[in-house]
Parts: structure tokens; sequence; C-alpha cells
């Protein structure tokens, strides 16, 4: 690989640094393909009827106290 390098700076009349970049960017250029644009296959969940999403903070509140209660029965 050096060897080729060297060959490119005396053909080029360029340093190693400049040949190295540009061997870089040939190869990354020759490597681009047009990809297509990925999607997610979603599947439906299906209705939750007995949760409504709305009272979602009533029902987080009521399970800390029902959790608050049980804690404090049992340290009586």
């Amino acid at each position: 690989m050096e060897a080729l390098i060297r060959a490119a700076m005396k053909e080029r009349g360029i340093s190693f640094e400049e040949v190295l970049h540009s061997a870089l960017r040939a190869g990354l250029d020759q490597g681009k393909t047009e990809r297509s644009r990925y999607a997610q296959k979603t599947y439906s969940l299906g209705e939750a009827h007995s949760f409504r999403c709305s009272k979602a903070l009533a029902a987080a509140a009521a399970l800390e106290d029902e959790e608050r209660d049980r804690r404090n029965a049992l340290r009586k």
C-alpha cells in the first residue's frame, strides 16, 4: 500500500497527505449507491376500552394513592 502511495506522490508531484486524502475521497465516492428510504412496519394494537389516555394523570395519582395507603397500612 505504501508503494502505491509513494508512486502516486512521484507521479502527481503532491504530498503524502494530499495523495491519501484524494485516495480516500475516490474510494468513498465510488461506493455511493442510491438507497431506498427505510419504512417501519406498523401494526394495530387495537383499542383499549378500559383505559382512557385523557385520564392518565388521574389514573397515575390514584395508583400512587393506593400504594401510599398500602405502605401506611403495613407500618401500623
